[in-house]
C-alpha cells in the first residue's frame, strides 16, 4: 500500500540524514537566478547509498502505478532524471528513453535518446521540481514527438506556486515523494533546524524571490 504521508516524511529522512539536502536558514545559499535560499538539494548524491537508492526506486514505481497506471515507457530528464529513470523502468520492467537539455549538435541531432513509439504513454521522471520550467521543457519534446504523457514524478519538490502555475498551464500533472513542507516538519522534529527556525523557512516558500532580506528575529 502507497502511504503517501508516511513515505513523504521517510524520503525526508533519508535526504537529510546523507546530506543530499542541506538546510541553512542562517546562511542561505544562492541560486544561479541569483535567489537566497535556505535550502540545497542534490539528488545524486541517493545513488551513492544503496538502501536508499532502493527505497527511492521502489517508491517511485508505486507512485507511477498509483498516480498514472500502465504506462509503456519511462523517460528520464537529463542530467539528473536519467539514473533515476533508469532504476525505475528497470523495476518497472519498462523501456527507458532519456531527453536531452538540447539537441545533439552532432550525428542525428536528436533530442530524445532511446526508441520510441508515437502514441506511447510516457511517463517523466525529475530528481527535483523547483518552477518546473526545464521539465516541461522535457514533456513538451516528447509530446512534439508524438508521444502521450501520463505525467511527471519526481524524489522531491521546494513546493512553489511557480511550479504548479507552469504545470497547470501546460496541463500536466506531477507528483513527488516528498516536499519542503515535510522536510522542513521532519528537521524541526528532529534536531536538524531550531523549532524557532520554521517560520523563517516557510516564507521562503511563499516569497522566494525576496526572502532572505530579512534577518531571522
Amino acid at each position: 500500500m502507497y502511504n503517501k504521508s508516511d513515505i513523504e516524511l521517510k524520503v525526508a529522512e533519508f535526504l537529510l540524514q546523507i546530506k543530499a539536502i542541506k538546510l541553512q536558514p542562517t546562511n542561505p545559499f544562492t541560486w544561479a537566478s541569483g535567489w537566497k535560499s535556505p535550502i540545497y538539494c542534490d539528488n545524486r548524491i541517493t545513488l551513492s547509498h544503496p538502501a536508499v537508492r532502493t527505497y527511492i526506486r521502489q517508491k517511485l514505481a508505486q507512485l507511477i502505478q498509483e498516480e498514472y497506471g500502465a504506462v509503456d515507457v519511462i523517460a528520464g530528464v537529463a542530467t539528473a532524471g536519467i539514473p533515476q529513470g533508469v532504476l525505475v523502468a528497470q523495476e518497472l520492467g519498462l523501456p527507458f528513453i532519456y531527453v536531452r537539455s538540447k539537441a545533439k549538435e552532432h550525428g542525428t541531432g536528436s533530442l530524445i535518446e532511446g526508441e520510441i513509439v508515437e502514441g506511447q504513454r510516457v511517463v517523466v521522471i525529475e530528481d527535483l521540481v523547483s518552477t518546473g520550467k526545464s521539465s516541461l521543457q522535457a514533456v513538451e519534446a516528447l509530446r512534439n514527438a508524438g508521444l502521450s504523457v501520463a505525467g511527471l514524478v519526481a524524489i522531491f519538490t521546494y513546493g512553489l506556486k511557480q511550479a504548479d502555475d507552469n504545470f497547470a498551464a501546460a496541463k500536466c500533472r506531477f507528483s513527488t515523494l516528498s516536499n519542503y513542507k515535510a522536510l522542513v516538519d521532519y528537521a524541526a522534529e528532529h534536531g536538524f533546524i531550531a523549532k524557532s527556525e520554521m517560520e523563517f523557512l516557510n516564507k521562503w516558500r511563499e516569497n522566494p524571490a525576496e526572502w532572505g532580506q530579512s534577518e531571522i528575529a
